[in-house]
């Protein structure tokens, strides 16, 4: 297998994927993981998934469904040969990871469920936090699964601006 990039052998690929995985704050699936890894020209989708499930087999990543995380070892590992990464792979990754790690820690602050109500309908709960507690909480009553799902998604996707909105809407005069 002849490389062009920053990444010459599986060891090297195992180590990106560590390096990548240890920057991240909770599961990432397994084609964000990918692109994130194959930024180097010299990596292959196969080797990234060979070398993927060798670590996930030496315990140093765990899998959840088709979301992967780095395990304690995992990062002991990582931190002690991070440094044989060439440190342009190594900027050029931090770099990357920026945006991904952003929408996580986004994505963590904000929480939806519904639940089916015996008399018809559901109960939506839907919440946004600041990382101390809850600045926006709604319990809505929804006429069905449907309807549930689409107001959850949509309090996700804009869950700031409902709270600008209602803060707005219950500071005016």
């Amino acid at each position: 297998m002849e490389r062009f990039g920053l990444i010459h052998d599986k060891l090297d690929l195992k180590i990106l994927i560590l390096y990548v995985l240890s920057r991240l704050p909770d599961f990432i699936d397994r084609e964000e993981l990918s692109e994130l890894v194959l930024l180097d020209e010299g990596v292959g989708y196969f080797d990234f998934t060979q070398c993927l499930a060798e670590l996930q087999d030496t315990e140093h990543v765990e899998r959840k469904g088709s979301d992967f995380r780095v395990t304690e070892k995992g990062r002991k590992n990582c931190a002690a040969v991070e440094s044989s990464l060439p440190y342009t792979m190594r900027v050029k990754v931090d770099k990357a990871i920026v945006p991904v790690v952003r929408t996580m820690n986004r994505n963590s602050m904000i929480r939806t469920s519904h639940e089916r109500l015996p008399e018809g309908g559901c109960m939506v709960e839907m919440s946004m936090g600041d990382g101390v507690g809850d600045v926006i909480s709604l319990r809505l009553l929804a006429a069905g699964e449907e309807q549930a799902e689409k107001m959850e998604a949509k309090f996700r996707a804009e869950a700031e601006t409902f709270y600008s909105r209602v803060m707005e809407i219950l500071s005016e005069e």
